[in-house]
């Protein structure tokens, strides 16, 4: 049984074999910003006020120009077909009948054709290249295929060190050996209701959109392409802002400083992120950033990282987040459940939002302020 978003992921960790599980669970070196990331939710305190008529409470917020229906999203996540039967297709597809924001990765397996059928709000998330005529192409098939929202993450100049996917066996492209057989051996369900099912009806699964060239997720052969990022400045942000026409979202910020240049250079919101914990070990938890980044700019600013439960959202919003992002629980509850398991994680947290409302003694998201939380770091 089901009871919150903890439950997928202790049935996911069953689930999907030892790589793959620890390739979406893992943090970078140490995981010491993975774990504290969770602590700095953990170290808020709630204010409630009583006797407060919250009868007819609202979870709807309006956020770049929609009105959702709760004030969260799902995060932007790569190759989670890997994970789960049609990952990507199953989020988005959730998220749609929720009415909640989808961010679809580049690293997506499925085409973004297909995901805007599913979802036609949809959200594309991107990694810049020091090629600008790379970017170029790129935001060029993003607007031919109907996006209105790009999201550009800024966070990976080179990837982070994560040792426990080595040790576990997962690389990219996925090299098959005996391990990552025996390993899919012992994971019936995932590789019979999962792998066999995708390869049977679509072919072995390839990068659908980061490139034109279709970079394969399985290979013996194929070597990951690396796109040179540590040369990146906020002049290449600014060309992507004056070629993009629709709404654009900087990911990855964690400084004021940085939230304040996003701002300068055309950006409609960001997010504060240090991706799961994936990249720098030791960065700021999110939640930490957030109230110096609300007070630097002057726009819209979302979070992810570390959220598991309708009070971290509540929190999230009390120190100023105007949109609160979650990936992994959502991808473990496509794992065990698909489409189904996803509506029914949303359904899960919508609801610990109401309860917590009510109990928080609050009828409107937008009421949900400073006053409510104690934070240490605030």
């Amino acid at each position: 049984m089901m009871l919150c978003l903890e439950d997928y992921r202790r049935a996911a960790s069953r689930r999907l074999p030892r790589a793959i599980y620890g390739f979406i669970d893992g943090g970078s070196e140490e995981e010491a910003t993975l774990r504290a990331n969770r602590a700095a939710f953990e170290a808020v305190r709630l204010v409630p006020r009583v006797l407060v008529d919250t009868s007819e409470r609202s979870s709807a917020v309006r956020t770049l120009g929609h009105e959702w229906a709760a004030p969260f999203g799902i995060a932007p996540m790569g190759a989670v077909g890997v994970a789960a039967f049609q990952g990507d297709l199953a989020l988005a597809g959730a998220a749609a009948a929720a009415n909640v924001p989808f961010v679809l990765s580049s690293a997506s397996l499925v085409t973004m054709d297909r995901i805007l059928k599913a979802n036609p709000r949809t959200w594309f998330q991107a990694y810049p290249s020091a090629d600008a005529e790379r970017n170029r192409r790129l935001l060029g098939r993003v607007a031919d295929a109907g996006f209105e929202t790009l999201v550009v993450t800024v966070d990976v100049p080179v990837s982070g060190n994560r040792e426990e996917n080595i040790r576990r066996g997962y690389a990219s492209p996925l090299k098959p050996n005996a391990r990552l057989v025996a390993d899919a051996l012992c994971h019936p369900r995932w590789l019979c209701g999962s792998f066999l099912r995708s390869v049977a009806r679509e072919g072995m699964p390839h990068f659908e959109n980061m490139a034109e060239e279709r970079a394969p997720m399985f290979s013996w052969t194929a070597t990951r392409r690396a796109h040179r990022r540590d040369n990146l400045d906020w002049e290449d942000l600014q060309r992507m802002r004056d070629q993009w026409r629709g709404r654009l979202v900087v990911k990855g910020v964690l400084s004021p400083g940085d939230a304040a240049l996003a701002q300068e250079a055309g950006a409609d919101a960001v997010i504060v992120s240090n991706h799961g914990g994936r990249q720098l070990d030791g960065a700021v938890a999110p939640l930490e950033a957030l109230p110096g980044i609300v007070a630097a700019a002057d726009l819209p600013v979302f979070i992810d990282g570390g959220i598991r439960r309708g009070t971290d959202v509540v929190k999230a919003l009390a120190l100023g987040a105007s949109h609160v992002f979650l990936g992994r629980p959502f991808l473990y509850a496509a794992a065990v459940g698909g489409k189904a398991g996803v509506q029914r994680a949303i359904e899960l947290l919508r609801a610990e939002i109401h309860r917590n409302m009510a109990l928080l003694g609050t009828r409107r998201i937008a009421d949900i302020g400073a006053a409510m939380a104690r934070a240490p770091h605030s």
